[in-house]
Order: C-alpha cells, then sequence, then structure tokens
C-alpha cells in the first residue's frame, strides 16, 4: 500500500514546475514531501521538514503538537529556520563551520533526512543527530552536520531542531498548573522528532526498527536524558553520546521546584507578572539583552515526567532504555577556556586547594605546581585525566545494570588550522570527521586527517548498524569491561590505551567517588 501512495503522489509531482520524477514525493503523517538530489546524487536530501506544530502564541511553553497538515507537495529543498538564539560567525575555537548562520524564529521545528534509498522498502539504519550548543544555540543547519558522506555509507541521517533557552527550558508555577509539570518542552522536541521518525522513516527508505539516536555536548546530555526517560521505550535502539558522559558533575540536575523559582525570577526581571504577560511578550524581548541582570540557566530538569529522576539514578536501578552505547571525549575539552594551561601558579595551587580540601596535597602529588611551565602542564593533565576517569566511573556504573555492551573513546588528534596549538583537540572538534564534513572548511587538512575521518565514519556506521564499532580492516575496539581501565584512542595512532596511570586513577577515583560527589 506505501508504494502505491508513493507512486500516486510521484504522479502529482510531475505536474509541479520544481518536481521531477528522479524524485518523487514521500508521504509522511503532515503531507508529501519533495526532495531534492545532494552533490552526490546518489543521495536525496529533505531539508526543512515540519515534525511538529510552530510553538507560537498560546502553544509557546506547551508541549509539540503534530503540526498543520498540507496537501499539496511541500519543496524540502532547504533548511527551516533554526530556534531562537544570538547568531554569531564564529566564536573562537568554533569557527564558521561550527555554527548556526541562517533566520532564527520560535517555528523552528524543522527535521532533515539524506538518504540513500531509492525505495521505500529498502530499510536502512538510521542515524538521528541531536545538535550541541549548550541548549542555547545551534541548529540542524550547522554545516558540519550535514548528512550526505554519511548516508553514501549506506545509513538514513536524520537531523533535528528543538526549543533553546527560555523557550525550551523554563519551568514557572503557572505552567506546572496548566499541565502538571514544566520545563523540559526542548526535551519533549527531541521526543517528537523521533517518534515521527517511528512513523514517517520508512517512507525514506530507514528502518524505524533500527534506529540510532546520537549528539554531542548538550546533545550528549540529549541522548542521555532519552536513554533515561520511559517516554522514549521502544523508540531507539543504540546510542552515541560525544563529549556528555560523566560521573561526577558540579552542577547536577535541578529539580521542578528549583526550576520554577528560576522561572518566576525571571518573569519578575522581564515586568511579566503572570505566564499570561509571558505569552505575549515577543520572542526578541524574552531574550537576555545587554544591561539586563543575568538570567538563571533553563536546561533539562527532572520533571517527574520525561524525567523521573537524574539519569545516574535510573541507571542505578537498572530501569533504563538499555541498548549499546558508545561514547568519548576529546583531549583538549576544556581548551576554550581563555586561560587553558595558563593560570598563574598561585592563582592555580588556591583554586585546586578549594575545589579538592583535604585531597589537594595528593592532587598536587601527582600534577606538580612548583614551576610556571610544569603548573601549565598539570593543569592541562588534570583537566584531561579527570575527564577520562570521569567516563571510566560513568561506564562502570552503568556497567552495573545494563546488559548491552558499551564502547568508550578518547579523541587525540589536533585539528588543523592556524590556532591548531592553542586549541588542540577541542570540544566538537571530532564532528566533522565522524560526519566527514571536512569539506565545509577552510582548514588545511592533510591525509591524515582524511584517513581518520575515513575511519571514524567506519567506525560509527558499523555501530549505527549492528551496535558494535568493529569491522573488517579497522584497528580492534574492545567493548568496556569492568576491571580493565581501557579506552579506545582515536587519533594519529587507533588503538587500546590506559584511562590513567595508577596514581592517576587513585586520585580521581576518591576525588569524584566522594560521597558528596553529584553525578549525570
Amino acid at each position: 500500500m506505501l508504494k502505491s501512495v508513493v507512486l500516486v503522489l510521484c504522479a502529482i509531482a510531475v505536474s509541479l514546475p520544481r518536481a521531477t520524477a528522479a524524485q518523487p514525493a514521500v508521504p509522511t503523517t503532515g503531507g508529501p514531501v519533495q526532495g531534492v538530489p545532494a552533490a552526490d546524487g546518489a543521495i536525496t536530501s529533505y531539508k526543512g521538514i515540519p515534525y511538529a506544530a510552530a510553538p507560537v502564541g498560546d502553544r509557546r511553553w506547551r508541549a509539540p503538537e503534530p503540526p498543520a497538515a498540507w496537501t499539496t507537495v511541500r519543496h524540502a529543498d532547504r533548511f527551516g529556520s533554526s530556534c531562537m538564539q544570538t547568531i554569531v560567525e564564529e566564536r573562537k575555537p568554533w569557527t564558521y563551520e561550527f555554527m548556526a548562520h541562517n533566520a532564527v524564529s520560535e517555528d523552528c521545528l524543522f527535521l532533515n533526512v539524506w538518504t540513500p534509498a531509492k525505495t521505500p522498502d529498502a530499510r536502512r539504519p538510521v542515524f538521528f543527530w541531536i545538535h550541541g550548543g549548550g541548549n542555547v544555540e545551534g541548529s540542524a543547519a550547522v554545516p558540519i552536520y550535514d548528512g550526505e558522506a554519511l548516508a553514501r555509507r549506506g545509513v538514513v541521517v536524520v537531523t533535528i531542531n528543538y526549543r533553546l533557552g527560555v523557550f525550551g527550558f523554563l519551568a514557572h508555577p503557572e505552567l506546572t498548573q496548566e499541565a502538571g509539570r514544566s520545563g523540559n518542552y526542548g526535551s519533549l522536541d527531541q521526543l517528537a522528532a523521533l517518534q515521527w521518525v517511528r512513523v514517517n522513516i520508512a517512507a525514506f527508505g530507514g528502518d524505524p526498527g533500527n534506529v540510532t539516536i546520537a549528539g554531542q555536548s548538550a546533545g550528549a546530555s540529549g541522548v542521555h536524558h532519552l536513554v533515561a526517560s520511559p517516554l522514549a521505550k521502544g523508540l531507539f535502539h543504540r546510542a552515541i553520546a560525544e563529549s556528555g558522559s560523566a560521573y561526577a558533575s558540579a552542577n547536577p540536575m535541578a529539580r521542578l521546584t528549583e526550576a520554577e523559582t528560576n522561572g518566576l525570577a525571571f518573569a519578575k526581571a522581564k515586568g511579566a507578572a503572570t505566564l499570561h504577560d509571558l505569552r505575549a511578550m515577543p520572542a526578541e524581548a524574552l531574550m537576555a539583552r545587554a544591561g539586563e541582570p543575568p538570567t538563571p540557566p533553563f536546561r533539562p530538569l527532572v520533571d517527574g515526567h520525561f524525567l523521573p529522576a537524574d539519569p545516574i539514578a535510573i541507571y542505578a536501578r537498572g530501569e533504563q532504555n538499555d541498548v549499546p552505547e558508545l561514547t568519548g571525549l576529546t583531549m583538549d575539552e576544556a581548551s576554550s577556556g581563555r586561560d587553558y594551561g595558563t593560570v598563574p601558579m598561585a592563582t592555580y595551587q588556591q583554586t585546586a586547594h578549594e575545589r579538592y580540601a583535604i585531597l589537594a596535597p595528593a592532587f598536587f602529588a601527582v600534577y606538580p605546581n612548583d614551576t610556571q611551565e610544569r603548573s601549565g602542564q598539570s593543569q592541562k593533565a588534570a583537566a584531561r585525566d579527570g575527564g577520562l576517569v570521569s567516563m571510566h566511573l560513568w561506564a562502570a556504573h552503568r556497567a552495573k545494570t545494563a546488559r548491552h555492551a558499551a564502547f568508550t573513546y578518547y579523541w587525540t588528534h589536533p585539528m588543523p588550522g592556524p590556532d591548531s596549538a592553542r586549541y588542540g583537540a577541542f570540544h566538537t572538534s571530532e564532528v566533522p570527521y565522524v560526519f566527514n564534513t571536512l569539506g565545509q572548511s577552510q582548514r588545511p587538512w592533510q591525509d591524515a586527517d582524511r584517513r581518520l575521518a575515513d575511519l571514524a565514519g567506519a567506525y560509527w556506521v558499523n555501530f549505527i548498524k549492528t551496535g558494535d564499532p568493529n569491522g573488517a580492516g579497522l584497528p580492534r575496539w574492545a567493548p568496556f569491561a569492568a576491571g580493565s581501565a581501557m579506552t579506545m584512542e582515536l587519533g594519529e595512532k587507533p588503538g587500546p590505551r590506559p584511562v590513567g596511570r595508577p596514581e592517576v586513577l587513585e586520585f580521581w577515583r576518591s576525588y569524584l567517588l566522594r560521597p558528596s560527589a553529584g553525578t549525570r
């Protein structure tokens, strides 16, 4: 029956000026969409497909609803608007290709599909991407997220927008009274897009029974929240979290009452006495403006609905959506900081005493601070080791209740460019390799970069297809094993490496496993 619907829509599309027989319209629950050939004619892209109604007016700060249906063919040849945010050309180390550049709007709940399939019955594995950006910026239209190269490897790629900042994560007592909960609208958008995939992706040649959710940074947190959410049960079958798996957190997830308090403070600062006043404000008026007092962070929270508890607690109870997981971090996650490796000795010593308290002597035994040069080296080493051990402890915690394997990695390859020595393997720098979108940048790529992009793409696609990154001709990537402090290094010489020296493991375990440590 699905094939007959496609044939009927194709016949309709022939009469439209921009339609071609080579690109038949595809039926979706919202209406038919017409794709366009990607640069590689074997791939078809569909951009700007609405997966939910515009969250404007009375829909602002409500759970996503189905989009308004359309009957004529929708030409899916360009990205929809990005969600509300401040657009900047670049923010080093993130250059142009890492940033969103298109128009912004509250009407932004769009997704994009790249498919190699020629018929709806192709049943290709699906890669579902959640962008990063700290839940305040980012977009599926960011150049490095172009899905064509991954689609050439035989998977259907889906990238999504979701509400950001105050529009995505405001909690307020009146909102809670209205719906029984508040906050997490951006998370519910991610869930709605995933539900759209379950119903619609087969028409694009994708397999709704083989979906991998993936994301980086805030997107990786989104992945963890979907893994933990009972509402996402059965919607995906594997998970990839890039730069997002840590055992200890200085910022544990807020609870609803705390988030509501922040929401009330925000409304007061904006001069809004009621929820009605907030909904009546133009979107631009809700954005932070110069001269205004700082607004509280708007982030995902434990709302008792989408997230009944912190993900780490849900893992501890074995209540997560148990799927194979692949996760890792970059060597220089912290290099975007202004003083990465250059904090004066005295300042660093004071900060370490404040942070590590009675463990400070043990810290300095591992990370000497006796000269400025050694202090700078120790600062970088501590940041790197702390991230690695924290990820390792997260995997160990997960393994206590998970039945499926986890694969961890450590990305050590510096991205080339004039700032390479300063930023190294910075946060997000692995993403263009995974997507093989090196061509979206003017950086001086070398053969080593192209080889690493091929390797990363092969690992990721193998995992997307089977839940295991290993394959013919690839260095073996061992799954996490309790009692073995090893991870997979992805860099100039891919292969297994220790998480840390014994004294490094001992210190960070002591610090991260202390009773007061928060988790995520």
